[in-house]
């Protein structure tokens, strides 16, 4: 008598699914811990990346570049460790997704599952998510290409539409800034339609109004004008005055 299980198929054929489904998950694991162990890799060497002072073929130019001011070289590497740590965490993102929809969808074909109607339920979910989601997906968007083209970084002053300010952090959703009144701002990535970077240009704040490079004040002398001479005929006022005495 041939044994059955839940599903009603042969117990020897559902062992067969679930060696395959067990072989499947276990090359899935190892893809994922594979790829994760590049990405880390990358990651530390980019945030371990040697600066221009200590690279070799600029060692004779090392008595000059140790006058650069040591705070823009510390902003300057804490913006590169956070530049790569961001690319990093979106890349192990993106390769634990993929991994683990693959793997469930042969997991499935393991079972002789049909996917079909699965696949067509997945993609009418997703467009249902994307239409809910488009401001937090352009928010996203908009923080990997900021991260990947080094638009600003921390300690850069940059300048928008409605904020002026350094920026403290930086991810994929939102912009942190201090302002130049001390006000703490939070700019989603998706809204910064027009930014400059004060930080990266030449940049020249603009002369105040009243300075004196702007306006030029009249120069002016110590010694009195004289008085105006009396007209023909017209007695000077000290005289009536002596007269009158």
């Amino acid at each position: 008598m041939q044994l059955t299980n839940l599903l009603g198929e042969p117990t020897e054929g559902f062992f067969e699914n679930l060696a395959q489904a067990g072989i499947t998950v276990a090359v899935g694991l190892v893809v994922w811990l594979v790829l994760h162990y590049f990405i880390r890799i990358v990651v530390k060497r980019a945030k371990a990346e040697t600066t221009l002072l200590e690279h070799r073929s600029m060692r004779w130019a090392a008595p000059m570049l140790r006058t650069i001011d040591p705070v823009a070289r510390a902003l300057d590497n804490e913006r590169r460790v956070q530049r790569a740590r961001t690319i990093g965490t979106l890349l192990n993102s993106v390769v634990t997704i993929v991994v683990a929809v693959v793997s469930g969808f042969y997991v499935l074909i393991a079972f002789k599952i049909d996917i079909a109607p699965l696949l067509a339920s997945v993609g009418v979910l997703g467009i249902a998510i994307g239409f809910g989601c488009q401001q937090l997906i352009r928010d996203f968007l908009a923080g990997i290409f900021i991260a990947i083209e080094d638009q600003f970084g921390i300690g850069d002053v940059i300048q928008t539409s409605e904020v002026i300010g350094t920026v403290e952090y930086v991810s994929l959703r939102i912009t942190r800034v201090l302002g130049e009144d001390g006000t703490l701002w939070y700019l989603r990535n998706g809204e910064i339609l027009r930014l400059g970077n004060r930080s990266k240009g030449s940049y020249h704040p603009p002369a105040e109004a009243g300075s004196p490079t702007s306006t030029q004040t009249p120069v002016t002398s110590s010694t009195p004008a004289p008085a105006p001479a009396p007209a023909p005929g017209q007695v000077p006022a000290s005289e009536l005055n002596e007269t009158s005495e």
